[in-house]
């Protein structure tokens, strides 16, 4: 084996930031070498990647499907296993330098803590960590000396912006949002709005569940709850402002007034690459941006009125606590909900303004504590889904 090459272990990687890590990685083998993969459902795509790139490990976190794995790879050297415990405790392998946490949602945090503590280093693409945990997240990355390197187009800009600066010289950092496919649009248009429009992003290529958040708007309350974690800084110097090209990722305004911008084409492959291959900037062949082919570039404010739920994400930010946690349990089910047809666009935002309301507020929980908030929003928030 080559040792210069970085191991990484991919949590999730038949989904759409999975799979374009393993573009990343093919275009950098030389580099990289793909150590664990795990999946939920899609053994087809899984078992293609494990035939391409050889893991040692390979886990299935639907354990009906074990078998059928199991069989398909029963002539190539790697061992299979299922089941959500198997994927928490793949990451603790001593051969894994890096773990891309690319799973959906609240699944990804015990896998990333257990990551923390074999002092794996993460390229975080699971916001729902920082979400829920973010200051348990921190704590275990500096008592293990790991480091938290964010794969979200909009960190990956701040934290790229943020180097070679103190943190004292920074006044405040400003969170682009495509505004989704329906920036833009009134109240009255929303009401009836399907979940086939709303899954019609105009700028990336993301999976269901994230584009459904971006058309809400949470998916950029969820990155101003992880961005206040990743970087360190107060909810009221987090700024949000709607751009709709989505060419500028993220922005940090210093104390003397100037603003650092990371510009690009929206293409995840260069967010991903960047944090597998920190600290060092890899050369690629992936597209350039030209500024001829962009003659202007809009800024707005977001629509919060219309848009509420990045107005309960900073309320559930600011207030703390559990309610971050209660806040991403409540949407995980609604947009399950959205998806299957059950509930409307603005009834989201209802069930989980409601589900905050209802489940106790905890000042100073603990990872236990996380784990009973998730199971009591969740099961609230389907209490009031017909």
């Amino acid at each position: 084996m080559n040792t210069c090459k970085k191991r990484v272990a991919i949590l999730g990687s038949t989904g759409s930031i999975g799979t374009q890590a393993l573009d990343v990685i093919s275009r950098n083998r030389d580099k990289f070498e793909v150590t664990v993969l795990t999946a939920n459902n899609n053994i087809t795509l899984l078992a293609k990647q494990v035939i391409e790139f050889e893991p040692k490990f390979v886990v299935i976190g639907n354990t009906a499907k074990y078998e059928e794995l199991k069989g398909i790879l029963e002539h190539y050297p790697v061992e299979v296993q299922a089941g959500e415990n198997a994927i928490a405790d793949v990451v603790k392998l001593d051969d894994i330098d890096i773990v891309l946490t690319a799973m959906v949602g609240y699944s990804g945090l015990l896998p990333t803590i257990n990551a923390i503590k074999a002092k794996k280093d993460i390229a975080l693409s699971n916001k729902e960590t920082m979400v829920v945990a973010g200051e348990l997240i921190n704590l275990l990355a500096r008592e293990n000396n790991v480091k938290i390197l964010p794969v979200d187009s909009e960190h990956s800009a701040i934290f790229q912006c943020l180097q070679g600066e103190t943190p004292e010289s920074v006044e405040k950092i400003i969170l682009t949002a495509s505004g989704g496919p329906f920036v833009g649009k009134t109240a009255e248009y929303l009401k009836t709005v399907t979940k086939n429009e709303a899954l019609k992003h105009p700028c990336w290529d993301m999976g269901a569940k994230v584009t459904i958040d971006s058309a809400s708007l949470m998916n950029k309350g969820l990155e101003v709850i992880e961005a206040r974690w990743l970087f360190d800084i107060t909810p009221d110097r987090i700024d949000v402002v709607v751009h709709r090209q989505s060419i500028i990722h993220s922005m940090v305004q210093f104390v003397d007034g100037s603003i650092k911008a990371q510009m690009g084409v929206p293409d995840m492959r260069l967010p991903i690459q960047y944090a597998l291959g920190y600290p060092a900037r890899i050369s690629s062949n992936l597209p350039r941006f030209n500024f001829t082919n962009y003659p202007s570039l809009t800024f707005e404010q977001p629509d919060i009125k219309t848009f509420r739920n990045l107005q309960l994400a900073f309320d559930a930010l600011k207030k703390g606590g559990n309610q971050p946690c209660v806040l991403n349990a409540a949407n995980e089910i609604v947009v399950e909900a959205f998806l299957n047809d059950k509930i409307g666009f603005f009834e989201m935002s209802d069930i989980i303004e409601k589900t905050l309301e209802k489940i106790p507020f905890i000042a100073f929980p603990d990872y236990e504590t996380y784990k009973v908030c998730n199971r009591e929003a969740k099961e609230f928030s389907k209490s009031l889904i017909s």
